[in-house]
C-alpha cells in the first residue's frame, strides 16, 4: 500500500462517471428480458409505482417490471456494492492486496453455515433460514479468526491472514464432506455456492441496500484512520490513532457486509477482490473517495453480470460462475502490470 494522496478534482469525477453509469445500467437492465421493454416505459412504470403518477396501460409489464425484476436488479447492485466496499476495507486495514472477505474465511464461514443450514433441513426462520445460518458461520468465523489472530495480545495483519487461511481451508474440508453426506440433495448445496439473484423479493433487496448503505456509512466514518494507517502501525499510533481499536472495528463492518451480501446471494466471489484495484488506479488510494467509487464500480460489475446471465446468454449460468471467469483474468492482468512496473 503506498501513502495517501489527497486530490479532490479526479475522484470526484469519476464517483460521478460511476454513479450515472450505474442508474443508466440500472434502467437498461430493467427493460432487459424475456419481455423487451424501453428505457421510457420502465421509467413510467417507476413514477407510477414510487410516485402515485398516473397508472400504466399495461398492468402485466408493470408487474413485471416492479415485482419481478427490479427486486432482482436492486439485490444485484446492493450486493455488489457491499462486497466492493468490504474488499475495500479488508485490503486497508490488513495493508494486503490480496485481502478479500475470502482471505479472513468469512465467505467459507458463510457457505458452510449455509451448506449445514441446507443439508440438515434446517427452517427456523422460514426462507431466511439458510441466509441467518450464512451470517451467523461468517461472524462466528471472524470471532475465532480474531482469537486465534489475538492469542499473542497483538491483532496484527499477518496474524490475522495467516489465521484466516487456516481456518477458511478447515471450513473448506467440512463444506466437502457435507458434499459427500447431502447424496441427491448435493446439487441444492452446490447450487447455492456457485451464487444467484433468481428469485428475489423486495424484502431481501431492501435488507441488501441497507447493509450497503449503514455499512459504507460506517467505513467512512473510520476513512480518515485508515488513510493513516496504510503509512505502518508505529506511524499511526505517533500520530493518535488507536489502530487495534480501528481494525476491530473495520473488520467487523466488514464481516457484516460480506456476510449479509453473502447470505442474499450465495458466494461470489472476485468483486471484492478486483475492484477496489481498478478503482484505486482510476481515484487513488484516499479511502474517503476510495470507498464510495468501489462501492459503485462493484455494483456495476455485479448487476452487469447478472444481467449478461439473466437476459443474453441463452442459459442462465450462476453469476459466481460468471465473476469467476471474468474476474480471473483480470486479476492476472492487473497482476502481471504491477510486476511490470517494478
Amino acid at each position: 500500500m503506498t501513502a495517501p494522496c489527497i486530490a479532490a478534482g479526479k475522484p470526484v469525477f469519476w464517483v460521478a462517471v460511476l454513479s450515472g453509469t450505474l442508474l443508466c445500467l440500472m434502467v437498461a437492465a430493467t427493460g432487459m428480458g424475456f419481455i423487451p421493454v424501453e428505457p421510457a416505459t420502465v421509467l413510467s412504470v417507476l413514477a407510477e409505482r414510487v410516485w402515485g403518477a398516473e397508472p400504466f396501460s399495461n398492468p402485466m409489464i408493470s408487474e413485471v417490471i416492479f415485482n419481478v425484476r427490479l427486486p432482482r436488479i436492486i439485490t444485484a447492485a446492493a450486493a455488489g456494492f457491499g462486497l466492493a466496499v468490504a474488499g475495500t476495507a479488508f485490503q486497508g486495514v490488513l495493508l494486503n492486496p490480496l485481502a478479500e472477505p475470502f482471505t479472513l474465511g468469512v465467505s467459507s464461514g458463510a457457505a458452510f453455515g449455509a451448506s449445514l443450514a441446507l443439508l440438515l433441513g434446517l427452517d427456523f426462520a422460514g426462507v431466511w433460514s439458510v441466509g441467518a445460518c450464512a451470517f451467523i458461520g461468517a461472524a462466528t468465523t471472524l470471532l475465532g479468526v480474531m482469537a486465534i489472530a489475538g492469542s499473542t495480545h497483538r491483532l496484527s495483519p499477518t496474524n490475522l491472514i495467516l489465521s484466516g487461511v487456516i481456518v477458511s481451508a478447515m471450513l473448506s474440508a467440512g463444506i466437502s464432506f457435507m458434499k459427500y453426506m447431502a447424496d441427491e440433495r448435493v446439487s441444492v448445496i452446490i447450487y447455492w455456492l456457485m451464487g444467484s439473484f433468481a428469485a428475489k423479493t423486495w424484502a431481501e433487496a431492501l435488507l441488501a441496500v441497507i447493509v450497503a448503505g449503514v455499512g459504507l456509512a460506517a467505513c467512512l466514518f473510520l476513512a480518515r484512520d485508515m488513510n493513516i494507517m496504510s503509512m505502518g502501525d508505529t506511524t499511526a499510533r505517533s500520530l493518535g490513532v488507536n489502530t487495534e481499536m480501528t481494525r476491530a472495528a473495520l473488520l467487523g463492518i466488514a464481516t457484516f457486509m460480506a456476510a449479509a451480501c453473502v447470505a442474499v446471494s450465495g458466494i461470489i466471489g472476485f468483486v471484492g477482490l478486483i475492484v477496489p484495484h481498478l478503482m484505486r488506479l482510476a481515484c487513488g488510494p484516499d479511502n474517503r473517495l476510495l470507498l464510495p467509487a468501489s462501492g459503485l464500480g462493484g455494483a456495476i460489475l455485479l448487476l452487469g453480470a447478472d444481467t449478461l446471465t439473466r437476459a443474453v446468454l441463452p442459459h442462465e449460468v450462476p453469476v459466481g460462475v460468471l465473476t469467476a471467469l471474468i474476474g480471473g483474468p483480470v486479476f492476472c492482468f492487473i497482476f502481471s502490470r504491477k510486476l511490470a512496473r517494478r
